[in-house]
């Protein structure tokens, strides 16, 4: 199969759209996320979402396993060999169905055994069949959006995301008034069934769009190609599947490795916790605060940055595909930099309005704490998360396997061995270890590949230097915000936050155009 040919003017352009719109749908989704989780916290509670987690560390694993994985590689197969693209994401569809099929019937046949012997909460069994279902539907979305991603066409994975989590929400606020009106308990089951319809209307958006608007290279392939994209030879097939799945397999291994580590961290979380003294119940409790409270909040900006992993991956390939390698070099720097720009803003945001936030939103000073502490995650997770997707991108799975697997064994150790000496800050402490570490790894193995440097003074000081400016700035006008004083506390939190961050950014603006005329 021959490579499409390069287009380098417009390769810049397509990644800028795309991340724009990828953020803006990514900010929109956990706006709703937020209260939805709120909704959620308030209805089956703490114990509840830590119950939910556990369960859905499951549906993570079975991802991983049937499409996680073959969605990188359908992104970076397709990038680099844009003219057979439909060809090798119906190979990749068959795949990833069959896997998920399978792994559907396993979990939903051995519910009771993963219950009470892996997740070690027999609570957990009767929820594990509806998780299940959500699996093919999950696989499906999942390729129709690695065929998106590798033609660099945004669109439709980026609606599809507000469409699973619009249709969740409503899905989970009429099934509560269901069980409300007629007098029922309102149990872990209304997240899960939430889950569930979320995926089958994710997949079902990802259908009709790819039916009535598919990329705009689907026609040219049918004519490079010479089939209509259905009825493949059975060579055809082989020809595909063979280099697809050597894409496909570590990247499943890695993932599997990883979510079978972050599994295990899940379900020994509660259990170290208990070995401190707490009850079982006060154990789910604050983990449920710290994942499904505390997290989401810290990951809320991780939407810009995870938007730009999602396109660098195929732009990576493509770029080396054409053997541009000033094109690699210069992802790698914008990715160091605004990393680097976003995690330095949320440590001044979380620090300052953590403890407000936390307790505004989900009425709990422990999620307030939490938030406060893992601000300082924010700069190493998104340097981790860029870097590990230009890494994949430039066929280096096996080194990102390696580096993850790394940062996961050092926060299992914090949690075998730091629970029990410090309490759930001693997790805290393992995760900001693990991802510090893992941003380190993959900057020194990009460091090989592509002439990058890092400079310390760009990256980190002057930013930081802005933040303060940008947080002195917000004091000295702190009599100005007695007026937002009728507003609820939950508003003016954000509002201030607002003004930090765009004193923030109007400051890097200002110190670039500088840096450009000079």
């Amino acid at each position: 199969m021959n490579a499409s040919p390069s287009h380098p003017s417009m390769a810049p352009k397509a990644f800028l759209a795309g991340t724009l719109l990828l953020t803006a749908t990514g900010l929109i989704c956990r706006f709703l996320g937020f209260f939805y989780r709120i909704y959620m916290s308030r209805t089956i509670g703490a114990e509840g979402l830590g119950l939910y987690n556990m369960v859905h560390t499951l549906f993570n694993l079975s991802f991983a396993v049937c499409a996680g994985s073959i969605q990188t590689a359908l992104s970076q197969y397709i990038a680099a060999h844009r003219p057979q693209g439909r060809r090798i994401f119906i190979t990749g569809l068959l795949c990833a169905l069959g896997l998920s099929v399978t792994m559907a019937w396993l979990l939903y046949a051995q519910s009771s055994p993963i219950a009470s012997y892996i997740l070690l909460e027999p609570r957990c069994a009767p929820y594990i069949p509806l998780i299940a279902l959500s699996v093919p539907f999950a696989a499906v979305h999942a390729c129709i959006n690695g065929y998106y991603y590798g033609m660099q066409k945004a669109r439709v994975p980026a609606l599809s995301q507000v469409a699973e989590q619009v249709i969740r929400m409503i899905a989970v606020f009429l099934i509560a008034k269901v069980l409300l009106s007629s007098g029922r308990e309102i149990t872990l089951s209304l997240a899960v069934y939430g889950h569930v319809i979320g995926e089958a209307a994710a997949s079902g958006f990802s259908l009709f769009c790819l039916g009535f608007f598919p990329p705009e290279n689907e026609k040219t392939e049918g004519r490079i190609s010479g089939i209509s994209g259905s009825g493949l030879p059975y060579a055809s097939q082989k020809s595909i599947l063979i280099p697809l799945m050597t894409l496909a397999l570590p990247l499943m291994g890695s993932r599997l490795v990883l979510n079978l580590l972050g599994s295990a961290e899940a379900v020994l979380i509660p259990n170290r916790l208990v070995s401190c003294g707490l009850t079982n119940s006060e154990a789910l409790s604050i983990y449920g605060v710290l994942t499904s409270m505390a997290l989401p909040f810290v990951l809320f900006p991780s939407a810009i940055t995870n938007s730009m992993a999602v396109l660098l991956l195929p732009s990576a390939a493509q770029a080396q595909s054409d053997g541009n390698h000033e094109r690699i070099a210069s992802m790698i720097s914008l990715s160091l930099r605004y990393s680097c720009y976003m995690g330095i803003l949320c440590i001044g945001i979380f620090t300052l309005f953590g403890m407000q936030l936390g307790f505004e939103v989900f009425q709990d000073r422990n999620a307030g704490l939490f938030i406060t502490i893992l601000s300082w995650l924010c700069p190493f997770m998104y340097l981790a998360t860029t870097l590990g997707s230009i890494l994949n991108g430039l066929g280096k799975t096996a080194s990102t396997f390696l580096f993850n697997t790394a940062a996961m064994v050092i926060r299992l150790g914090f949690v075998i061995f730091g629970i029990p000496a410090m309490g759930i800050y001693g997790y805290l402490l393992g995760m900001l270890l693990g991802e510090l570490a893992l941003a380190f790894m993959n900057f020194l193995a990009l460091k090989k590949l592509a002439p990058v440097r890092w400079d310390c003074m760009t990256m980190v000081i002057k930013p930081s230097i802005l933040l303060v400016l940008s947080i002195g700035i917000y004091f000295a006008l702190t009599p100005c915000f007695k007026a937002l004083s009728h507003f609820p506390a939950f508003i003016q939190t954000m509002l201030q936050s607002g003004f930090v961050s765009l004193c923030y950014l109007g400051l890097l603006l200002i110190f670039h155009l500088g840096k450009k005329q000079g």
